[in-house]
């Protein structure tokens, strides 16, 4: 039997309260990928890495106890086996999603190998199957995407008011970005072409 599809979502986490099971190396890096999202971070754990005694949270040097989730829209579980499995069976109860680092037994929701650039977010999942090959394939789509999202941003924003304006459906929108973004280039090369037949002449 195939396990189902995971539902890929983006969390708005801003002033949400996400709490964090665990302070040790997978833990840290697990909060200094959440502090950027504004999140409120609490972190529980009885020793705590040296990088999270200079981070933006809220930190409880001890064991989980099943309060800890009062309040809490999001937890991530990086702690060992049996203690994920804790927090999970407790967070179940009051239906809040687990993230349980390396830990797909034990987690509700999972983190892929994610990839920002110039206002792009792209996530990749493997269904908690193959982090490593999450990681890979991230590595692989940002040496495919173009150096400059920044100017296709730009245009699509100058091309989004113009559609507003006219009531442009959004099945034509699509094909008509495509068309700007590929001029974007076609500009950037003109000379070079002119001048190529120039030589040749």
């Amino acid at each position: 039997m195939t396990e189902p599809d995971l539902f890929p979502v983006f969390l708005k986490l801003e002033g949400r309260r996400v709490l964090v099971v665990g302070a040790g190396p997978v833990g840290a890096s697990k909060v200094a990928a959440l502090a950027t999202t504004g999140a409120r971070i609490t972190v529980v754990a009885p020793e705590v890495h040296p990088d999270l005694l200079r981070a933006p949270v809220e930190l409880h040097r001890r064991k989980f106890r099943p309060s800890d989730l009062d309040g809490v829209w999001l937890v991530v579980a990086a702690a060992p086996p049996e203690v994920n499995r804790a927090v999970d069976r407790h967070a179940r109860k009051r239906q809040i999603f687990v993230n349980a680092a390396d830990d797909p037994q034990n987690a509700t929701a999972y983190l892929g190998g994610t990839l920002r650039r110039d206002g792009v977010t792209i996530a990749i999942s493997t269904n908690g199957r193959a982090p490593a090959l999450a990681g890979l394939l991230r590595e692989g789509l940002d040496a495919l995407l173009p150096g400059d999202l920044d100017r296709w941003f730009r245009r699509a924003d100058v091309l989004k008011r113009r559609w507003r304006s006219r009531g442009v459906p959004m099945t034509a929108r699509r094909p008509q970005l495509l068309d700007a973004l590929a001029r974007l280039y076609e500009a950037r090369t003109r000379p070079v072409r002119a001048a190529g037949r120039r030589r040749r002449a």
